[in-house]
């Protein structure tokens, strides 16, 4: 198992125009190999005295955090898919992002303890 997380500022009216988006890019991974996505809307972030998720992106005004992430079998298999998914012509942005994209919190992971899951 290998965990890509992400942290994205979204103003709070594109919702779901990121709703959206998000289901459209989770059938594009699932095709390369993802296992299992995740995409949270904000419910309850504090300010944090030091840091928080909203400094972290710079969160302005009218934005929520969305919390995300994607289970992979492996780093090895985000690597091919990463490789595969660029060569891809769908990969190429059209339309408008819901978000400010240079504003994303991306972080790869390998787990070192997981409870609940098999």
């Amino acid at each position: 198992m290998y965990i890509a997380g992400f942290v994205i500022p979204v103003p709070a009216e594109k919702m779901e125009a990121y709703r959206a988006w998000a289901e459209s890019s989770a059938a594009f991974f699932k095709e390369y190999g993802c296992l299992e996505i995740v995409e949270a809307w904000e419910d309850n972030v504090p300010s944090g005295q030091y840091t928080d998720f909203r400094r972290a992106v710079d969160a302005r005004d009218g934005e929520k955090i969305v919390f995300a992430w994607q289970i992979w079998p492996s780093r090895a298999a985000l690597d091919a898919a990463e490789e595969k998914m660029h060569q891809d012509p769908r990969m190429e942005i059209s339309g408008e992002i819901p978000f400010d994209p240079k504003r994303l919190i991306l972080g790869c992971f390998t787990p070192i303890h997981v409870t609940g899951r098999a």
